[in-house]
């Protein structure tokens, strides 16, 4: 099988179609996968360390707002559309499948105007612009969320089919809690650990509310793990730094300061308790370790498609939702007093995480793919 996958922008793009790409190689052995992205985008480190070949189209994100740049943006986008064209032709897919983002637009155009099938992958409960536009021509959309369905085009073949992630249920079940926390050196940690973790980019809203709610309460009962995002790193350790100044104390035995995590399976099998945003990649991870959250969306994601992704995970009593708009340090240590202080109340809320587990997520996708 040959399969180009178009993808750029956020993890949440990028991921679910690298672990699709993974199963398809894995199912079969002389498969040809190539993916068309940006050529700044996050999309190439991610491709190219998954071990894919990347090429790159001109393109430009439509802004919801009335602006020049969107002229622009329409121009590079249809340039797109004859570069994605040469490298269809030259790589002569069997078949094309997107998972959301801008690039979609004119990587699907070409493939339809070429006559090569495509499908779509939507990881969100609310779907992207684009994957709303490139319904009604794709052999197939999956969808990540059952909720996404009603909210696309009745026309288009839509299947329930999960998101991919980078782990299963049964991968988490197998590892050893203690031995993770050795191999983290946090095995002589005996509090409740918080893993606070919002994404590939990190988000600094909440880094610096994390930072001022320990500055304030010192919760000593509580360990957190702050994954920070690469480029709020230093930021947030000045930030650390000027709180032990000012308390006259080190806080390393309340808080962990990480750029990024590889290894999140361990770290889910650590956490007594996520905050994290509410991407589809994050929920679905969620739900397969079987964690309770506090989930704080991003308010400025397209269609507010967060705010109804962590509806899923509160609907069932796995989370509770934090708007940004309503978050403090008052706010945040109160929801984590709340959750963690009571065992039997954070036990249910993990069992409650498995109920949004699809099941056969993979075998779904492929059998989507195979009969397209």
């Amino acid at each position: 099988m040959r399969v180009v996958f178009a993808c750029a922008g956020t993890g949440g793009h990028i991921n679910p179609a690298i672990a699709m790409a993974n199963m398809i190689v894995n199912k079969e052995k002389d498969s040809a996968v190539l993916f068309i992205g940006t050529e700044t985008g996050l999309e190439n480190k991610m491709v190219t360390n998954s071990g894919y070949e990347i090429k790159h189209i001109r393109t430009g994100k439509i802004l919801r707002e009335l602006t020049l740049k969107n002229i622009t943006a329409l121009i590079n986008a249809y340039k797109g559309i004859f570069d994605a064209k040469k490298i269809l032709n030259e790589f002569k897919p069997d078949i094309v499948i997107g998972t959301g983002g801008y690039i979609c637009g004119p990587v699907m155009k070409a493939a339809k105007k070429l006559k090569i099938p495509y499908i779509l992958h939507e990881s969100n409960a609310f779907p992207g612009v684009s994957v709303k536009l490139l319904a009604k021509d794709a052999k197939c959309v999956m969808v990540g969320f059952e909720d996404a369905k009603e909210r696309l085009n009745k026309k288009a073949n839509v299947v329930y089919t999960g998101t991919p992630a980078k782990f299963s249920e049964e991968d988490i079940k197998k590892l050893d809690k203690n031995k993770c926390l050795e191999k983290l050196n946090l095995e002589n940690i005996n509090k409740k650990i918080v893993l606070v973790t919002c994404g590939s980019q990190g988000a600094k809203r909440i880094n610096e509310v994390i930072m001022s709610m320990i500055k304030k309460y010192t919760p000593s009962k509580l360990y957190f793990i702050l994954v920070t995002g690469d480029k709020n790193f230093d930021e947030v350790s000045m930030l650390k730094q000027e709180a032990e100044k000012e308390l006259g104390k080190s806080l390393d035995d309340i808080i962990r300061l990480e750029k990024f995590i590889f290894n999140m399976d361990e770290m889910y099998k650590i956490a007594d308790l996520c905050i994290t945003r509410a991407g589809a990649m994050t929920i679905s991870e969620l739900a397969l370790a079987h964690k309770a959250a506090i989930l704080i969306p991003l308010p400025t994601a397209a269609e507010n498609h967060q705010f109804f992704n962590a509806k899923v995970l509160e609907d069932v009593g796995a989370g509770k939702i934090i708007e940004q708009k309503d978050l403090t340090e008052e706010t945040l240590i109160n929801t984590i007093n709340s959750i963690v202080s009571d065992l039997d109340y954070l036990l249910k809320m993990e069992n409650n995480a498995s109920k949004v587990i699809v099941k056969n997520v993979e075998e779904k996708i492929y059998d989507c793919i195979k009969t397209k």
